[in-house]
């Protein structure tokens, strides 16, 4: 395995750390509209997810592990073709979970902002390419 190799853009152990992003993105989607798991596929798309058999899969453990939590319901639903479909919609926690996440995820949006200008500066030493930026806080 060679140095480019390992680093691939779409390297598995970096994938796999943000498969955790889905959380806030499901609950965002079933925020006041229930949905079954094709749909919420199909939506994530918008949120930058592609759709692959990892991201289905990654999918539907999440809701899972959201329904668990107590943060989704789901029951099975006729369909008007086809076989029945489990629909899944937001709980009272849910909506509080996803509350949190946006908070979370607006704390730390600087921080990714900071870290990106810093991995893209072409100087030598990251760090220093953000004291001017931290001083004018």
């Amino acid at each position: 395995m060679g140095r480019d190799d390992e680093h691939e853009p779409d390297a598995l152990c970096v994938q796999g750390r943000m498969a955790k992003f889905m959380e806030p993105c499901l609950l965002l989607l079933l925020r006041g509209q229930r949905s079954h798991g094709y749909e919420l596929m199909e939506k994530l798309s918008d949120l930058g997810f592609e759709g692959t058999s990892s991201d289905m899969a990654t999918l539907y453990r999440t809701l899972r592990q959201l329904e668990d939590d107590g943060m989704v319901l789901s029951e099975w639903e006729e369909g008007s073709q086809g076989p029945k479909k489990r629909v899944y919609e937001l709980t009272e926690d849910g909506l509080i979970l996803l509350d949190n996440w946006a908070s979370v995820i607006r704390q730390n949006k600087d921080r990714l902002t900071r870290f990106l200008r810093a991995y893209e500066s072409k100087g030598a030493n990251a760090c220093e390419s953000l004291q001017p930026d931290l001083e004018e806080e």
